[in-house]
């Protein structure tokens, strides 16, 4: 049996300071809440991947400490999609966001 799991992200793109960055993740060939959590991840220009955020499998979310304060993940399941928000947007928050699914089970 040979099973395909696509993330197609969108979303507003390039923003400016102090706006809000919105993204959606659309989720096909996987039920969103049936076992796997659901990050966020950035990489600013020639630099490493970075945590921003997940949302597991039950609807819990934990964020990293240093976007705390200003960012927000959470999803619709009658979508299948999940969402990232980021509140006033700065200069060092450039780079490419992607949405990253984890498996939890071992």
């Amino acid at each position: 049996i040979q099973c395909q799991i696509s993330l197609v992200q969108s979303g507003n793109g390039i923003i400016k300071s102090s706006e809000t960055l919105k993204l959606t993740c659309k989720v096909t060939g996987y039920t969103i809440n049936s076992g796997a959590w659901w990050n966020w991840v950035k990489q600013p220009t020639g630099k490493g991947i970075e945590w921003l955020g997940v949302i597991k499998n039950d609807g819990n979310t934990v964020y990293s400490s240093a976007y705390q304060s200003r960012i927000s993940v959470s999803w619709d399941i009658s979508k299948n999609e999940y969402y990232l928000q980021l509140q006033k947007m700065n200069p060092e928050d450039s780079g490419t966001y992607y949405c990253a699914r984890h498996n939890d089970r071992n």
